[in-house]
């Protein structure tokens, strides 16, 4: 199921607008109910602190002694009430009888509310919330008290709880307003905010950027070839796992520099002059790598280095494989050749009546092939070693060698870790060697010798060409030394060979007189390098 992905400039508006709103929304709150209590209590004192002045006012104490106290209170109450911004300010007898009221219609009733008996009865001064003829207020209550201390009425003065909460309603719309003007600015700093991290990010979306970051450590981890990337200042910031195992690190070698762990002088030459290096050959650690430097440039210049690099022993031996393997289909080719001339032969003789010449021919070819054949077939087990030996039969019966496996030869089938590609390398260059080697000799002659009895496979290649000087043997696995003329390029057989053999964790051993011959005789160990041991 395909989600919508938003981009990150809507989460951010997104996000600033909900965090903006439900902070408004919680201070607006907060602020409504402290601003409502704060009024409250204000005009509570407010409403106290008037009707105690108004209690102790000479003028209207002395009116209630008058025979029309309402006459004398009811200006000087009025007056009290515009001036100090109250609803109402309300003069009564200790019967609650008003002798004031902001209605006139009011005054001589009965005052409202319930809430004047501590004020009549026990002369206390406080503040109380009732509904009174105006509507619900909050009111400051005071007991009138004559010359001997005795309440004689009361004060009320009072401020609408409607009016009140009017004032909280335009308080809260002022903070509102502010709010809604930060939110506006905080709108637009989302907007630049995401676009600056859109221009950091190269217009990707984070989704976008993870899809690529996945992509690359694919990629980087799949790859052959060792990747390696420094900073400007030669710490590693990435190495994929081709790199760690060509050039044998383990665990994490992030934030670490690079000396030490690779030859950096080629990274450290790029970092400082910019320009690439193709194709450069570094020993390390015994190995040949080719490495390839490319710089990282941004804004600021140069910030960093990225280098693949890969074995050219890997290389090397792979192309010497493929050489091998051509050679060996040439061989096969050559055996099949030689046997097609024979047909032709023993065709012509058939078409002339030759039929004791043919059927000779014919026995003689058996004879030999059967002698082969039981050797290569019935001793030799190894496929393997069956296909290089029939190839290298054919292209001794085209060369006019003799190519002799010795009847004693047994070899079982070889184990696993065997690659056709290294018996390829061992044993058909020491064999073309030895072919090369009895070019010019009268009776040319090239054995094979193969036996699996101990714990190693032996290999013996001989020939009777004219030897080896002794000066030469030491020279013979040296890649591009030959002892033979020619324009071509040549000396990498044996050293080839010699590799493959290196690479099995065998040996291989040279006896050699001059005019009497060579023998080559390799060692292989039937068992693996990490094989457990069988007790």
């Amino acid at each position: 199921m395909n989600t919508k992905k938003h981009s990150l400039q809507t989460k951010i508006i997104g996000l600033v607008l909900l965090l903006g709103l439900l902070l408004i929304l919680l201070l607006t709150v907060f602020y409504s109910v402290m601003e409502s209590k704060q009024i409250e209590e204000n005009r509570g004192r407010m409403a106290l602190q008037i009707s105690k002045t108004v209690s102790v006012i000479p003028t209207i104490i002395s009116a209630f002694q008058t025979s029309d106290p309402s006459k004398t209170i009811q200006p000087i109450a009025e007056k009290i009430r515009k001036e100090t911004g109250a609803e109402f300010v309300v003069i009564g007898n200790k019967e609650g009888i008003r002798y004031s009221h902001p209605l006139k219609s009011m005054i001589g009733k009965k005052m409202r509310g319930g809430d004047n008996e501590k004020a009549l009865h026990n002369g206390d001064y406080y503040v109380s919330k009732a509904k009174g003829s105006l509507g619900p207020s909050i009111r400051g209550k005071s007991p009138i008290l004559n010359k001997n201390g005795d309440v004689i009425g009361i004060v009320s003065v009072g401020f609408l709880l409607e009016d009140i909460q009017h004032q909280i309603l335009k308080n809260v719309l002022k903070v509102i307003f502010v709010s809604v003007f930060a939110l506006l600015i905080s709108l637009i700093g989302s907007i630049l905010l995401a676009r600056n991290i859109r221009k950091d990010t190269l217009g990707l979306e984070p989704y976008e950027i993870a899809a690529l970051y996945k992509e690359k450590n694919a990629v980087l981890h799949g790859v052959k070839e060792g990747i390696l990337a420094i900073d400007q200042d030669g710490y590693i910031t990435m190495m994929n796992q081709p790199a760690k195992r060509l050039l044998q690190i383990k665990g994490s070698v992030r934030h670490l520099k690079v000396d030490g762990l690779f030859s950096s002088d080629y990274l450290y030459k790029v970092l400082k002059s910019g320009n690439p290096l193709i194709d450069k050959e570094v020993v390390w650690k015994e190995k040949k790598v080719i490495v390839n430097c490319t710089p990282l440039n941004d804004e600021n210049g140069i910030s960093g280095v990225v280098a693949s690099f890969r074995d050219k022993t890997e290389i090397e031996h792979m192309l010497n494989t493929i050489s091998e393997v051509k050679q060996y289909s040439e061989d096969l080719r050559a055996q099949t050749h030689e046997f097609t001339n024979k047909l032709y032969v023993l065709l012509g003789l058939l078409q002339l009546g030759e039929y004791e010449q043919a059927v000779e021919m014919i026995q003689t070819e058996t004879k030999v092939l059967q002698i082969q054949n039981s050797i290569v077939f019935n001793q030799i087990k190894d496929t393997k070693i069956q296909a290089i030996l029939l190839g290298k039969l054919g292209k001794a019966s085209e060369k006019k060698i003799t190519f002799e496996i010795v009847k004693d030869s047994y070899l079982d089938i070889l184990p696993p870790h065997f690659k056709l590609s290294n018996l390829i390398l061992i044993i058909g260059n020491l064999i073309d060697n030895a072919f090369e080697a009895v070019y010019d000799v009268e009776f040319p002659t090239v054995k094979f010798f193969a036996t699996d009895l101990g714990s190693d496979i032996i290999f013996e290649i001989s020939d009777n060409g004219k030897g080896i000087s002794e000066i030469d043997i030491p020279l013979l696995f040296h890649k591009g030394f030959t002892t033979k003329n020619g324009t071509e390029p040549r000396g990498f057989g044996l050293s080839n060979a010699e590799e493959a053999v290196r690479e099995m964790n065998g040996m291989i051993e040279v006896q050699s007189n001059e005019g009497s011959g060579t023998v080559f005789t390799v060692y292989l160990p039937k068992r693996h390098e990490g094989d457990e041991e069988l007790g």
